[in-house]
């Protein structure tokens, strides 16, 4: 069966180049006579990839040096709680609710302490992002959570929220890679691999130092960021098979001529899509205009029948995985970075025909 573009919203896409080198090394790595699956986290041949792939993401992101970068497991899920378990020192967060995932943080975060809302887009069903001057932020707050990029509703902040000198912690699951981000402007950024950076399994910290080393006495030794950091991520087991992956993603990245050259192609393919959405009379996005996404576009039609029937034969065409997320329903779109512009054309071109034909 021929490849199709898979627009699913995670596990998603890898760049082919990368899926094809891990074929040809599945049996021996660089001439080991075994596969990365198999070899000791402890061995040299290993510790090459793991330090690779840091050195790459410090390159390929611009990570100032007092940085940590931590390869870690659990999803973002995860850091939901080991955001507050390691930052939450007063008792006191500032959270951002934009979306299902942002929501979760917060729940998490009050489990710790307080977790204060200090703006929500839950008023017009998260089709925006809150501007500066709308957020309400305690300068005493240990930290403010905002979620970067929200996957399900095809929203993204399009400024950097200014925090007074709290540390501003975001979620960047959906769009790590996807374009230059100022990473200095940050005390912590934490993604899900499973999009841009790697298959499923592994979990991307970006920490400040002044950051690490302050969890309290009963935070368990693995949900310590602390404990990751002194041991180079080597503590226990990490996700070996995602992170020798997560290094031939960046590596790839580079050959695209780095994340100036990538975000220059998301543009391009958003555009393609949000282009087509506006003048069309049977899709309707549904992300206001000034907080769209590149990576999760969101859109819907007059009823679910006609929903089902354009995913059904969209996926005849080889255009599969474009149902929307469980809890809103529609259509939903996700360029990530190894979606190629041929795959935003030929989903553009048949849902010309789709609407030709149905209207």
């Amino acid at each position: 069966m021929p490849r199709v573009y898979n627009f699913s919203a995670g596990p998603s896409m890898l760049p082919e180049e990368v899926l094809e080198q891990c074929a040809r090394e599945m049996l021996d790595l660089n001439g080991t006579g075994m596969s990365v699956v198999e070899m000791s986290h402890r061995s040299k041949p290993f510790e090459e990839i793991i330090f690779g792939a840091e050195d790459l993401l410090r390159e390929v992101m611009a990570i100032p040096d007092n940085y940590k970068v931590l390869f870690l497991q659990g999803g973002a899920s995860m850091q939901f709680a080991m955001v507050p378990m390691n930052l939450m020192r007063s008792g006191r967060a500032d959270y951002v609710v934009t979306g299902q995932f942002a929501q979760k943080a917060a729940d998490e975060g009050k489990k710790f302490g307080a977790a204060n809302i200090s703006a929500s887009s839950k008023d017009k069903n998260h089709t925006y992002i809150p501007r500066q001057e709308t957020l309400a932020l305690d300068p005493r707050a240990d930290y403010l959570h905002i979620c970067y990029n929200n996957t399900i509703y095809g929203t993204k902040y399009h400024y950097i929220p200014e925090t007074g000198g709290v540390p501003l912690v975001a979620d960047m699951s959906s769009c790590i890679l996807s374009e230059p981000v100022d990473v200095s402007k940050f005390g912590l950024i934490y993604a899900g691999a499973q999009k841009n950076l790697a298959p499923a399994g592994l979990t991307v910290v970006i920490v400040r130092d002044d950051l690490v080393g302050h969890a309290r006495g009963d935070v368990p030794t693995m949900m310590n960021y602390k404990t990751y950091a002194d041991e180079r991520s080597l503590y226990n087991t990490p996700p070996c098979f995602s992170i020798y992956v997560c290094k031939l993603v960046l590596e790839w990245t580079k050959r695209q001529g780095g994340l100036a050259a990538v975000q220059r192609r998301n543009e391009e393919k958003a555009a393609l899509l949000y282009n087509y959405l506006d003048r069309s009379s049977m899709f309707k996005p549904c992300a206001e205009a000034a907080s769209r996404s590149m990576m999760n576009i969101t859109y819907v039609t007059d009823g679910d029948e006609i929903t089902d029937k354009f995913c059904k034969e969209a996926a005849k065409e080889g255009l599969v995985t474009l149902k929307g997320h469980r809890s809103v329903g529609g259509i939903r779109a996700n360029l990530y970075n190894a979606m190629p512009v041929e795959g935003v054309r030929a989903l553009v071109a048949f849902m010309e025909r789709f609407e030709a034909a149905n209207s």
